[in-house]
């Protein structure tokens, strides 16, 4: 468990909050090279954490920052028997540690864990809370299974949801995707998932699961909105290069038609009028 402590330190120092989002992407720049189990990059954030929240946060220094995201990566394969090349982690930018460097590494994070690497993650409880939805069509469960684990992943990202656990967490993301993908159902899944005995019998569970699902559906939104603006920006990018290509397209044409030989004047309007309607026609097939 990470300590009350360490949600608050996130928050109220945005260096701090820095060095876990640059600490996070380097462990997700890992696990793209090696290009293995996505699950891998999710326990080696969680181990993080872990170790954030009991040595502190160190100091922004790259180099450091890196070598702490290759040993949690090393451990989550390790913990999850993966066969794996430290280098093909680190790939061929940046700082790269040699296995003894990063061995050092693990022991002191291994230590700062005290050995318990066996992290429970909201993966383990998706297969319970999903049988009771009422779906009996594979497909749909697949779907839906899909959607929450996708989320998850794009939750760790944050600190969002570092309060609560992973139980909630999962609930709470499937009760997200149902949102999404079966409308009319959710509120049969929502009370489904409420009424259940494991979140009925602690205390409070029903509210703070009312707060992750809040949580969860302002990252989906925010997730979204980041979506659509990148769209937009490749969208505007592609449309001041098609731009700039019919300008210089139209302009050629003009040059063209300027320097060739007056003989013909009535040939020369017709050619004109077939060169601006093939850019037309171009522009039209571009949109």
């Amino acid at each position: 468990m990470l300590s009350p402590s360490y949600l608050h330190t996130l928050l109220s120092s945005p260096s701090d909050f820095a060095v876990r989002q640059d600490t996070v992407s380097f462990i997700s720049q890992c696990c793209s090279n090696s290009n293995i189990d996505p699950h891998l990059s999710y326990l080696a954030v969680n181990y993080l954490d872990r170790f954030f929240s009991s040595q502190g946060v160190p100091q922004p220094k790259p180099w450091v920052l890196r070598l702490l995201a290759v040993s949690c990566v090393s451990l989550a394969a390790k913990m999850k028997q993966i066969e794996h090349n430290l280098f093909d982690f680190q790939g061929n930018e940046g700082f790269i540690f040699d296995p003894q460097t990063v061995h050092r590494m693990e022991v002191l994070i291994l230590g700062a864990l005290k050995w318990r690497m066996r992290s429970i993650t909201p993966f383990s409880f998706i297969p319970f809370f999903i049988s009771l939805f009422k779906l009996r069509d594979p497909p749909l469960l697949q779907a839906l299974k899909g959607r929450a684990t996708e989320i998850i992943f794009i939750a760790q990202n944050g600190i969002e949801l570092l309060e609560f656990k992973a139980s909630v967490i999962a609930a709470a993301a499937l009760l997200s995707a149902a949102h999404e993908l079966f409308p009319i159902q959710y509120p049969c899944f929502r009370k489904a998932i409420i009424n259940c005995s494991y979140v009925k019998k602690e205390e409070n569970e029903e509210e703070k699961l009312v707060r992750c699902l809040k949580a969860v559906e302002e990252i989906v939104i925010n997730g979204h909105e980041r979506g659509m603006d990148e769209m937009e920006e490749r969208s505007e990018t592609a449309g001041n290069v098609l731009d700039h290509h019919f300008s210089s397209s139209e302009s050629e044409n003009t040059s063209a038609m300027k320097n060739r030989g007056d003989k013909d004047g009535g040939k020369k309007r017709k050619v004109g009028y077939c060169n601006n309607q093939r850019v037309q026609t171009r522009e039209i097939q571009q949109c």
